[in-house]
């Protein structure tokens, strides 16, 4: 299982940043609806597989973020 609430943690990070998901989306050379599609869709960030037989191994998997030294 993906313990991260994906979405929430991408909305977190974007009021810490003072940043909208379109200007994200513009940062990184996309359209707003694919980076909100991607927000809301967890399986999409995390390979389902890779989730699957970490879950067979016995293990729930969290991502951990960490603010990069400017």
């Amino acid at each position: 299982m993906l313990v991260n609430n994906i979405e929430l943690d991408v909305k977190t990070k974007c009021i810490e940043e003072n940043k909208t998901q379109n200007q994200i989306a513009e940062e990184v050379g996309t359209s707003a609806a694919y980076v909100s599609r991607i927000v809301n869709s967890k399986e999409n960030i995390v390979n389902k597989t890779f989730i699957a037989m970490m879950e067979s191994l016995g293990y729930d998997v969290r991502l951990v973020y960490e603010k990069r030294e400017a």
